[in-house]
């Protein structure tokens, strides 16, 4: 058995497709998952499997649906490429972590939507696509961003969702460490 981080994708934000994640525990627990961990309420969990990250991210996805009756876009990564993705972040050392963020793209980012958006500048804030991740440095904060995850996916026509540099380690811990 191996440890997968997985990120849900838009769930209890403002409202909308609400999860408590006690339950989501409970529910995958029930459906065959071994030692489900949380961390906060916007959707990252630690499981124990031995699927791979495409198979769980597919049956997560499935329990979610099955269970609250809506779609929630699944990503499950395993340990050592988040820490891959934490590690080449072009931006680390240069700026304060509290800046720093990972938009994690669920399919394959198009090559000529990338050079199109690579051209596109913004006030206080950086960007640096890779084919894994899209690494933003928003040096205003966050939640002042012009260049955020919707942003992001109406550029690249993709889905995607975001953590701060805060949230990628904690989550890779859990991973490492889950007692």
């Amino acid at each position: 058995m191996k440890n997968h981080i997985v990120f849900l994708r838009g769930i209890n934000v403002s409202g909308a497709k609400k999860i408590k994640m006690v339950h989501l525990k409970g529910v995958l627990k029930d459906n065959g998952l071994k030692e489900v961990l949380t961390y906060i309420q916007s959707g990252n969990l630690v499981v124990q499997t031995n699927m791979d990250s495409e198979e769980l991210s597919r049956k997560i996805a499935q329990i979610i649906k099955t269970t609250y009756d809506f779609d929630v876009p699944v990503k499950a990564y395993a340990p050592e490429l988040l820490q891959k993705l934490i590690e080449n972040n072009p931006f680390k050392g240069e700026q304060e972590v509290s800046k720093l963020y990972y938009v994690l793209p669920f399919t394959n980012i198009d090559i000529e939507r990338k050079k199109i958006f690579e051209k596109e500048t913004f006030v206080n804030e950086d960007f640096i696509i890779t084919d894994s991740c899209i690494y933003l440095k928003c040096n205003a904060g966050y939640g002042k961003a012009k260049l955020n995850n919707n942003l992001v996916e109406k550029k690249l026509k993709l889905v995607a969702t975001t953590r701060n540099d805060k949230t990628m380690h904690k989550m890779l811990e859990l991973a490492n460490n889950p007692s």
